[in-house]
């Protein structure tokens, strides 16, 4: 099962490399891994995605546990959540194609971010399967390049992943 974690961390060298050490030590894979800073600026979000059972999130979840720039962790996958990719994707685009590419630029509500005599760079951010369907449908056109980021993902309504879960929905 797939797991998704939301890990809030002080915001100190070291604490990423502690984090990915301590699955690499374990033999556990991340599929997705991104951070960046909170509301808080001397607090940091780790959205981390494991492949794993019940067994495999109880010890990744007690290791975290045991990092001493670890401050809270929330496993979110049964939760309901909003999560987002983004995507940058270089494609091959003769003029005589450019019309097809753009076609399926729309579809995917994505944005044409540069334009080159013979490519184009795409920007598109949705879930995973849009994602997915949208490399997909470019693949035929020839992908030159591409880059993703790893999922970035929040609790919906009025549950938090934060020091301080007293707020309130705006």
């Amino acid at each position: 099962m797939r797991h998704i974690l939301a890990v809030l961390v002080e915001n100190n060298p070291g604490v990423l490399t502690r984090v990915a050490g301590l699955f690499s030590r374990r033999g556990y894979n991340i599929d997705s891994l991104t951070v960046g800073r909170t509301e808080s600026l001397n607090i940091s979000r780790m959205t981390i995605v494991v492949e794993g059972d019940d067994l495999v999130l109880e010890q990744v979840t007690k290791q975290l546990h045991k990092l001493i720039d670890v401050i809270k962790i929330n496993d979110i996958t049964s939760e309901q959540y909003v999560d987002r990719e983004l995507v940058l994707i270089k494609v091959g685009a003769d003029p005589v194609i450019r019309g097809e590419i753009l076609q399926i630029v729309d579809i995917f509500r994505a944005r044409i971010v540069d334009i080159g005599r013979r490519t184009l760079i795409i920007e598109c951010t949705g879930d995973e399967g849009k994602i997915n369907a949208v490399i997909e449908s470019l693949k035929p056109f020839g992908i030159k390049e591409l880059v993703r980021t790893g999922k970035v993902a929040m609790l919906r309504g009025q549950k938090f992943t934060s020091i301080s879960e007293t707020k309130e929905d705006e």
